[in-house]
């Protein structure tokens, strides 16, 4: 057994040479030992860490994997606002943005630009304290995310700690930059923060969801959402089995970097893993040429990107121009258009939804679209499938709407053999066989069996929704096997289950059933607004429950309103008004709703949290897709803060929010003359 003197020297020679080591194999791609001669040197350095716990430090390579699980993250206020980026699809959306640059400030543009790869993950922040990481956290809101660094330290291609500072010049000689050699040298003696993104790459995504598959596990559905889960995991020991990895994008501490591009070579000098694919160009055109190239050749790479980032290269113009909102002036994101593949439709089945409407499916042969296996996509209606022409068989264009809804785009009719099929809907309900009726004035058709088996069920799918009842680990596995065991006939039902009732199910233990009670049972309070859009009525969504809820303040008085009462709520029309009407004038709607009241439901009346005044008492519509919140989070903080959501654009409208591929809403507006406003501009009203 050595001295502790020599137990600290060997553990200190040891720290220094696997750290090398790690940036050697993960950083540089350029291994100098096999990887038994590397556990080898771990092992000894964990066994002098055993037997003197004091020699532990921060930055030894056996701290990468070992903490204990947390209870849950501390919240962590980034030094300085960590932003988004606004995003545009098209080369004239580049320009005006070049030009707005110049426009603000004259001759900006001359030095040029750097562009990025947008990698597909999540963005994180890392502080280092004389040399060693203290602090890693996630972007969050930009201004506070949660400290994640036990997490983010499982990642070997982040630096527990800078390199030596000898090596630190010689990296900096190799970059030609040794001008700023003491800047940098005294800058890492004191505090660096370093900003970058985590990722998963696609062969690991793979490997992930064929064990997935194996156990029986949720298959995640692409690689964005599996760092970013893995990353939030309360165990460090499940991050690190995921093999993450990272690119440091972003200096934000000034190490006398003048431009963009020194401070990826900064970056690269202190042992950070920077993208190889990064670099600086001259001019617009070369931009173009830039995103255009990895669009066509994305396929190359081992990860998944999006698009292209394009920065101001000169860091006095990027600071001079400032910010919008969150969003930098002088950068941006240049997306590629939104992913498209060639299939074959191998069928079209009809699939009837919780009001008994049919739509038709495409059953796709599967293929991989945007990193994400497709195998099904919607055709809406009759005349959809009419529009396009759409038969089985045909070789079909099929896209991510937004990136995430497959809709078929265009169909190949040149590449039809003759043994095409055309779709013709069926006269009966393919799930209980009742008669189907085609709605008046409408394109849909609907089962009208109240009993139907597919009603019921997307009925109780959708009363546990995570924007109804939000039933957390009930889901359509579970609900699929208390229909089968006859324990529940409708949403009512389940308030009414005992916790042995779940012990009759498929794969439950006496704590699993445990848990789905104590679900279901935590769950007996809840929102009239969420209430009445938990019940399922036709036409009523998450806006119009609002509205029904701000309106009458009571179910009863819902439930007992005039049509001529419903019909002078803003936002609901006759169609709907009758639709609620109807719904509350059933007698088995009627009895749902005593089983629940029987079962101790508490519905509290909506109000809001804080009233805002640039908030309160106005009515907004949101249209497009915002980067920063979800539109459900935006219509809740609406809500909260005492205003409106309405679907539909009126003179009445306070204000029109405006996202990325802003559609018809936004026109509208122009037309009426209702203020439109940017996310940012939303954001700044919120507070």
């Amino acid at each position: 057994m050595l001295e502790v003197k020599q137990a600290k020297e060997r553990a200190e020679k040891l720290r220094r040479s696997l750290n090398r080591h790690d940036y050697l194999y993960h950083v540089l791609d350029e291994p100098e030992i096999s990887d038994q001669a590397y556990d080898t040197l771990r092992s000894e350095l964990a066994e002098i860490e055993k037997q003197y716990p004091e020699l532990v430090t921060p930055d030894s390579p056996t701290q990468r994997i070992g903490g204990k699980p947390l209870d849950h993250f501390d919240k962590f206020k980034h030094p300085e606002l960590m932003p988004s980026l606004n995003d545009c699809f098209d080369p004239s959306d580049v320009t005006d943005w070049n030009n707005r640059l110049e426009k603000i400030s004259p001759g900006s543009t001359k030095h040029g630009y750097f562009c990025e790869l947008k990698i597909d993950g999540l963005a994180i922040e890392l502080i280092y304290e004389k040399g060693v990481l203290s602090v890693g956290s996630t972007r969050g809101d930009g201004n506070i995310g949660e400290d994640v660094t036990q997490n983010l330290k499982t990642i070997k291609a982040i630096p527990l700690s800078i390199i030596p500072e000898e090596d630190v010049i010689k990296n900096l000689a190799r970059e030609k930059l040794l001008g700023i050699k003491d800047a940098v040298i005294s800058g890492i003696r004191d505090r660096v923060v370093v900003r970058g993104e985590v990722f998963l790459g696609k062969d690991q995504f793979n490997k992930v969801n064929q064990e997935q598959a194996k156990n029986d596990g949720k298959l995640y559905a692409n690689p964005r959402n599996l760092a970013a889960g893995s990353i939030r995991q309360l165990d460090p020991s499940v991050t690190g089995s995921r093999s993450l990895d990272s690119f440091a994008y972003a200096l934000k501490t000034n190490l006398g970097q003048t431009t963009h591009e020194e401070e990826h070579q900064i970056l690269s000098a202190l042992g950070f893993k920077t993208n190889p694919h990064n670099k600086p160009c001259k001019t617009i055109g070369e931009v173009y040429k830039f995103r255009d190239y990895w669009a066509t050749a994305r396929d190359k790479l081992e990860y998944e990107i999006d698009g292209t980032v394009v920065v101001l290269n000169n860091n006095l113009e990027f600071d001079k121009i400032g910010h919008v909102g969150r969003a930098p002036r002088a950068a941006i994101a240049y997306k590629f258009a939104p992913a498209e593949a060639q299939t074959m439709i191998e069928d079209i089945v009809i699939q009837v939804g919780r009001t008994g409407t049919l739509t038709p499916v495409a059953i796709l042969r599967p293929v991989k679209i945007g990193g994400v296996t497709v195998s099904r996509a919607t055709l809406h209606n009759l005349d959809e499938i009419e529009r396009l022409g759409v038969k089985v068989g045909d070789t079909v264009l099929v896209g991510r709407a937004g990136d995430v809804i497959p809709d078929i785009r265009e169909v190949f009719k040149d590449l039809r053999t003759g043994r095409e099929k055309k779709f013709c809907m069926p006269k009966s309900c393919p799930v209980c066989g009742e008669v189907i009726n085609k709605i008046e004035e409408q394109v849909a058709y609907k089962c009208v069996n109240k009993n139907c088996p597919a009603i019921r069920r997307e009925g109780i799918y959708h009363f546990i929704s995570r924007k109804a009842f939000n039933m957390d680990g009930i889901g359509p596995k579970v609900i699929d096997q208390l229909i089968a065991a006859a324990l529940i006939r409708d949403s009512a039902d389940l308030f009414h289950l005992k916790e042995g009732d779940f012990l009759n199910l498929d794969r439950f233990a006496e704590k699993s059933a445990r848990n789905a009670y104590e679900s279901i049972q935590s769950r007996k309070k809840i929102s009239l607004s969420k209430f009445i859009y938990s019940l399922g009525i036709e036409h009523v969504g998450e806006e119009t429950a609002f509205v029904l809820a701000k309106k009458f303040k009571t179910l009863d008085k819902i439930a007992t309103a005039s049509l001529e009462e419903l019909r002078d709520v803003s936002d609901v029309g006759p169609v709907v008004a009758q639709s609620i009407h109807d719904w509350f004038s059933k007698s088995y709607n009627h009895k749902m709703l005593q089983k629940l009241e029987t079962a101790d439901i508490k519905i509290e009346e909506e109000r809001p949290t804080m009233r805002n005044e640039k908030i309160a008492d106005k009515i907004f519509v949101l249209t497009g897709s915002m980067k920063t919140l979800s539109r459900e989070t935006a219509s809740q903080k609406i809500r909260d803060l005492g205003g409106d959501i309405s679907s539909t654009v009126s003179k009445d409208t306070g204000y029109v929010v405006a996202g990325e591929n802003a559609g018809s809403k936004y026109d509208k507006a122009q037309k009426l003359g209702v203020k439109i406003i940017s996310e940012s501009e939303f954001l700044e009203m919120l507070g």
